[in-house]
């Protein structure tokens, strides 16, 4: 697609510039700036530029147009070191999670997109939910044979059946809402229980880590990746081959915000051994390396040759295995939501006069 500007020419310097917009992402950011600019909360002669480019393909690009002091991305930017030196800068990232961007809360102003995608995530869960519960993939060979007198049953969902939110933010609660909708018996868990407590005021059931392991027939992970080992929210391989262990026999695992957090070597060993009878997965850890080995290119490690093994197994539906590339996000509302919520951000930035967000990182 063309880059979008409000000038008729190129010029070599922004007010701001919208990385990595693709399709109808673009069309509702420049949506919500026109509109913004129409209402007075972003100045008369902002100027901007929407690209699909990542930060990096830009830069080489077009090395005589510098950077502005405030952009807007996804995850696949890499800033580089000189832009950051330059002085406090301030970088929304259009996504829900900000672990690409954490390391630098220290060194720029670092907001993410808290609302956009909260009912779509939440919605991809239960659609993996009902996948894997239903056997989706061995009824829908069954069609093959039209075989009805010795399929396996399926798990209904009911009271009987327990089901635990692990990361019981904003997508966490809604998926506890649709859970509890769906009759099953609901609970969460959060290192910021105590906080959640009060915000929630007793709606959702908190249980510890060790708990929640012993009493879940369905796991879905919604907690952000966070990757800083100093930080009490670390979470990477959180869902370890030793803790998934611990289970019980049969249980479902659902992953819909970050691979990382639940190495897929540990999924797909515990799949064979029967231990988990149901994976559903959004997300894939390294995904731009495995990105590159679905589509040919050689890559080694454990947790990558895994995931191969496990996306082989959904598309040949030869396992109750679902899996699609990083997109609950990725629903029409949210599409146009993404892009209200990034310009929100621009506006009190302007608000705030470049010093800062209203709403940024550390937000715990």
């Amino acid at each position: 697609m063309k880059d979008r500007t409000n000038s008729p020419a190129i010029t070599n310097k922004y007010d701001i510039i919208h990385f990595e917009a693709l399709g109808p992402e673009a069309k509702h950011l420049e949506e919500q700036i026109l509109s913004a600019k129409e209402q007075k909360k972003l100045p008369e002669h902002h100027t901007y530029l929407i690209t699909a480019d990542n930060v990096q393909v830009f830069v080489k690009e077009n090395p005589d147009i510098p950077l502005p002091d405030v952009i807007t991305t996804k995850t696949h930017s890499v800033l580089p070191e000189s832009y950051l030196a330059e002085g406090r800068k301030s970088i929304v990232t259009r996504s829900a999670g900000y672990d690409h961007f954490e390391h630098l809360a220290d060194k720029a102003n670092i907001a993410s997109l808290r609302e956009y995608c909260v009912n779509a995530v939440a919605q991809t869960a239960m659609k993996f939910l009902y996948a894997t519960a239903g056997l989706f993939n061995h009824y829908a060979k069954n069609m093959e044979t039209f075989e009805r007198k010795n399929s396996d049953a399926f798990m209904e969902l009911d009271k009987g059946r327990t089901l635990t939110v692990f990361g019981v933010g904003k997508i966490g609660k809604r998926i506890y809402e649709l859970a509890e909708a769906n009759g099953l018996t609901v609970q969460g868990v959060d290192i910021r229980q105590e906080e959640l407590q009060k915000l929630y005021s007793g709606a959702v059931r908190f249980v510890s880590k060790e708990e929640a392991i012993a009493s879940s027939d369905i796991i879905i992970n919604a907690m952000n990746l966070t990757k800083n080992r100093e930080s009490r929210f670390y979470n990477v391989g959180y869902f370890s081959r030793e803790y998934l262990s611990k289970a019980k026999d049969g249980v479902i695992f659902i992953n819909v915000t970050r691979g990382e957090i639940a190495p897929e070597s540990a999924l797909l060993d515990l799949y064979s051994s029967g231990k988990i009878t149901g994976i559903g997965l959004d997300v894939f850890a390294n995904e731009s390396e495995f990105a590159r080995l679905l589509l040919g290119e050689p890559a080694t490690g454990a947790d990558l040759v895994a995931a191969h093994t496990m996306v082989k197994k959904s598309l040949e539906r030869s396992a109750n295995i679902y899996v699609q590339p990083h997109q609950g996000f990725n629903s029409d509302i949210a599409a146009n939501t993404k892009a209200v919520e990034a310009i929100k951000h621009v506006v009190s930035w302007y608000r705030n006069e470049g010093r800062c967000f209203d709403e940024q990182l550390p937000y715990y």
